[in-house]
């Protein structure tokens, strides 16, 4: 069974929520403020946040970075209303995985939360990217695909669902360039057209926590006027 946080002040809305995702064998868990939300998320780690923007302590955003910067790996998918497109921009920047655009249909909730735990049951068993469950290791650093477990100067690397995606479909292929348009369809799973230069923050993040030099990096390089390829050189 899938436990689900909902951190949503519109008591409408949690209750239509809450009712289909049990329809779907989901246990949830509720907040209506988002410092409490964050608390639990934290203390919790559930299989999926389904978090609002607009909440009354702490807005979404701030809820949404503070849960990857305490290292929670669960997937978040956003709520936005549609008149604000650049809460769907940070949204995915600071970390969320998916967002839904207000008012959405059930229908597209359920298909949305199915295709997250899809994809989270292909990453667990190793098929996401690879058939091997032997970890891939390049100089220092070390990638447990069954594990999920990033190792670095034999130290283990905290990342974001999205981040650990999209180190380990780079450095599955050694010296491929993908444009950003392709690591957004291929790593969120959906057209996000517009949202490439969310590729540039999380790319940036993830050589944060891995690069030695982020002004030269060693792992992951840009390729000019294309996109992103891993080292083939290590």
């Amino acid at each position: 069974m899938k436990n689900v946080l909902i951190i949503e002040d519109d008591p409408e809305i949690l209750q239509l929520l809450e009712i289909h995702l049990k329809d779907l064998g989901c246990s949830t868990n509720s907040a209506r403020q988002g410092d409490t939300g964050l608390r639990m998320a934290v203390e919790e780690e559930p299989d999926l946040v389904i978090l609002d923007v607009m909440l009354p302590e702490m807005d979404g955003i701030e809820v949404c970075q503070k849960i990857r910067a305490n290292n929670v790996k669960s997937p978040i998918m956003m709520l936005t209303a549609r008149s604000e497109e650049i809460d769907k921009v940070l949204g995915l920047e600071v970390g969320a995985d998916d967002y839904l655009t207000k008012p959405f249909s059930v229908r597209e909730f359920i298909a949305r939360v199915k295709a997250i735990f899809r994809r989270q049951k292909m990453s667990d068993n190793g098929k996401l990217h690879s058939d091997s469950p032997k970890p891939m290791k390049f100089d220092n650093l070390s990638i447990d695909l069954e594990k999920r477990k990033v190792v670095l100067d034999d130290e283990r690397i905290e990342l974001s669902p999205k981040e650990f995606e999209l180190l380990v479909l780079l450095s599955s292929n050694p010296g491929k360039s993908y444009d950003r348009a392709k690591l957004l369809n291929m790593i969120w799973g959906y057209d996000f057209k517009g949202y490439e230069h969310t590729v540039n923050s999380h790319i940036n993040r993830l050589r944060s926590k891995i690069e030695p030099d982020m002004a030269h990096p060693k792992f992951i390089l840009t390729t000019w006027g294309v996109g992103y390829k891993f080292n083939e050189e290590l």
